[in-house]
């Protein structure tokens, strides 16, 4: 495992990987790895020669009182998970180095950013592009792979990517999950006992969704409405956000009449946690 922290260093390698004919992957990461960060680094190294890790947390989506500071942070586990499924090659700049005294530029796309975590997180979806954005002209990778449980943010780097005609595949990589269905998260760690047991009405929450498009639902206000209900049923559980969107466009939906994104995200304790499905009512 070679580990790059200065941005010259990390772009003059990248050029000469390049020059050699070597096609890089990368996964960009906050570190603390879990097992859904250690897949996303598996597939990568089926997709190209080179395996790049980042590892930055990033202050620019984090909002005021939010937990940056809190974020759990462990680079030597963090090495020696990422060495084990084989990784290349891991970059670990400060943040001086990627946001360097006077820096004031910023990238934002704006309408598949409105929605869901836009709406409760307003800096955050800017602050993915930003650095998503410069991690690629410093990595210079051929390809990106990014997690289907941060599905919006998923859809923001795709459209990015298009809008700017940057030569980046983007690859989505589905939800790694716990025995018991908890989505894998770093945050997972802020949970306690009884919080965790708690937790689990996020996904179960998906699951009866999934079973009422089967016996013939239709109506998004009424799904939600169930899904609410099912969340909110226990006390330990405090809803941001529970909605039906058009996956692509992230826009609201009234009626499921094809692939619908059931997305939300609630307060479990000090985590706020966030989960997905793909409904899709059978033809």
């Amino acid at each position: 495992m070679r580990i790059i922290e200065k941005v010259s260093e990390m772009q003059q390698q990248a050029d000469a990987w390049r020059q050699e004919g070597k096609r890089i992957v990368f996964v960009p990461t906050m570190g603390y790895l879990h097992q859904g960060h250690l897949d996303l680094l598996r597939t990568a190294r089926r997709l190209g020669d080179l395996t790049l890790m980042s590892i930055f947390v990033n202050p620019s989506q984090f909002g005021p009182g939010e937990d940056y500071q809190s974020y759990p942070r462990d680079l030597d586990r963090d090495i020696r998970l990422a060495t084990e499924v084989g990784t290349d090659v891991t970059f670990v700049p400060l943040a001086e180095e990627v946001y360097p005294e006077g820096y004031q530029t910023h990238v934002e796309v704006t309408e598949v950013t409105r929605n869901l975590c836009g709406r409760s997180r307003p800096v955050f979806l800017r602050g993915v592009a930003t650095v998503v954005t410069k991690l690629f002209h410093i990595v210079k990778p051929h390809a990106a792979v990014f997690g289907e449980k941060d599905f919006q943010q998923l859809v923001t780097i795709r459209r990015m990517v298009r809008d700017l005609n940057m030569d980046v595949d983007i690859v989505g990589h589905p939800i790694v999950r716990e025995s018991d269905g908890l989505a894998m998260s770093s945050r997972n760690v802020y949970l306690n006992a009884e919080q965790r047991r708690i937790a689990l009405r996020l996904n179960q929450s998906l699951q009866r969704a999934r079973v009422l498009v089967d016996a013939g639902e239709r109506r998004a206000e009424a799904l939600l409405a169930r899904v609410k209900d099912f969340l909110t049923g226990d006390d330990g559980v405090r809803i941001d956000y529970v909605q039906l969107c058009q996956p692509e466009t992230l826009e609201d939906v009234s009626l499921i009449d094809g692939p619908t994104l059931l997305a939300l995200a609630a307060w479990v304790g000090p985590a706020r946690l966030i989960d997905n499905c793909v409904l899709r009512p059978p033809s």
